[in-house]
């Protein structure tokens, strides 16, 4: 399900992830989470493409609603886009098309990849719990009741404290964030299980 979104098909998740896991798709995304807006020839000059690739691209995204219009500043020829918020949850693999599963894996390893990278950084740039750079690492035990319960209560605390990027107050960066809960291997030690 794609939270606030209509329901979405099989075929409509596998479009997503392919469109997710284009690289220039990707750049075109990332440009405008961080500067707001642009046009086909601003993504051109700035990303080394044509503005005709852009173009394209850019209508993709937004048949997809990763991506609107900005009709006050658009005209003629020329028109402008700015990025629309968006989660995503995806379905149990075990329901998903094999085209859907294997465009969702490839976005994944895409994913993996980016958060190593950002997991360093994180490091990296550490300077203690007062500083931008954050790291935490937990365990604990949960039912999958209060697992479900949790990250129902960390969407609401992103809503609570996160802002957009027209409603950011000053001093604010765009942060990135990431969740991952997974419970131990199910097996036995001793003779004894280890998990459910």
């Amino acid at each position: 399900m794609t939270d606030g979104m209509p329901e979405m098909s099989s075929l409509e998740r596998t479009a997503l992830y392919k469109s997710l896991g284009n690289p220039l798709r990707r750049r075109i995304l990332d440009y405008l989470g961080r500067h707001g807006e642009a046009n086909s020839t601003v993504l051109a000059r700035e990303l080394g493409e044509s503005s005709g690739t852009t173009s394209y691209h850019l209508r993709k995204l937004a048949e997809q609603r990763l991506i609107e219009e900005i009709p006050e500043k658009s005209g003629g020829r020329e028109r402008w886009w700015r990025g629309l918020p968006f989660r995503h949850t995806t379905p149990d693999p075990a329901t998903m098309s094999p085209e859907e599963y294997a465009a969702a894996e490839q976005l994944a390893l895409l994913k993996i990849e980016a958060d190593t990278r950002l997991f360093r950084r994180a490091h990296e740039e550490y300077r203690g719990p007062e500083g931008w750079a954050q790291v935490q690492r937990s365990g604990t035990w949960m039912t999958k009741e209060n697992l479900h319960a949790f990250v129902r209560a960390y969407h609401e605390l992103l809503d609570l404290y996160g802002h957009t990027r027209e409603d950011a107050p000053e001093g604010a960066r765009h942060v990135n964030l990431r969740f991952y809960a997974a419970p131990e291997p199910v097996g036995e030690w001793n003779g004894e299980p280890t998990g459910p």
